[in-house]
């Protein structure tokens, strides 16, 4: 790996080719590393299958992260939007998971791909969006008819699209780009450790230091965003199901 945006190439790993039709299963970091999240994510969510009047540790942790996210969207959605706990619970642990996951030796970091961050999140804003249609039917409209002078109602009602717009834009990007910076600070820093280890071992101590208290904030930089994502997406949510003019 001779430079830090190496770590998020995609690479083929299991190649599958049918050069006749000119198709490409091939089985990349990227695919596994989905497969693999997706398989913890189910095996987690199975948590709340076998559930016990005592709970265990594994119980009791999952309860208390069930409701902290509940907490997260009754108060930014409200009574309407807990029917959407499911979905929002399972976008936090699968967002935790895969950021979590990048963490690992030889992981792949999926949540760095700003692509597949944005194709993600922008699904997730026009189902949204589709929701306060099929909730309100043209009514929804008013959200973007904000209360001004009428003169300034051109404007202003762009401006409440593009700003509209453009959320599922800040959304990935905004994910996508605090994991990339964070992956590469940690390779730069590992790069130096290693560096110094060649030149003398006590040299490495404080860079050691320094690599292993960053990649303890990296942690936490993971927990954090799948925690901004999700209360992104509940706040997102609640215009579709608590349509308020503005």
């Amino acid at each position: 790996m001779y430079s830090p945006l190496s770590q998020f190439d995609v690479v083929s790993i299991i190649p599958i080719y049918f050069v006749s039709m000119g198709i490409d299963l091939s089985i990349s970091n990227l695919v596994l590393t989905l497969m693999l999240g997706i398989f913890l994510g189910i095996l987690f969510l199975n948590g709340f299958v076998f559930t016990y009047l005592i709970p265990y540790n594994w119980q009791i942790f999952i309860e208390i992260l069930f409701m902290f996210v509940f907490r997260i969207l009754y108060e930014q959605a409200g009574k309407n939007g807990i029917l959407y706990f499911p979905f929002v619970f399972a976008l936090f642990s699968f967002i935790l998971i895969f950021n979590l996951l990048g963490l690992l030796p030889f992981s792949f970091a999926v949540t760095s791909h700003l692509i597949w961050v944005l194709y993600f999140s922008t699904s997730i804003c026009l189902g949204i969006f589709f929701l306060g249609i099929f909730r309100y039917q043209l009514k929804f409209l008013k959200l973007f008819v904000p209360q001004v002078p009428f003169l300034l109602y051109p404007l202003m009602i762009f401006l409440e699209i593009a700003s509209y717009i453009i959320r599922s834009f800040s959304l990935g990007i905004r994910l996508s780009a605090n994991i990339i910076a964070g992956h590469i600070l940690v390779h730069i820093i590992a790069a130096v450790v290693y560096a110094l280890c060649n030149i003398r071992y006590f040299l490495v101590l404080l860079p050691l230091a320094l690599l292993i208290a960053i990649f303890v904030l990296e942690i936490g930089v993971a927990c954090l965003q799948a925690y901004i994502f999700t209360i992104l997406v509940c706040m997102y949510l609640n215009d579709s199901v608590n349509l308020v003019s503005h």
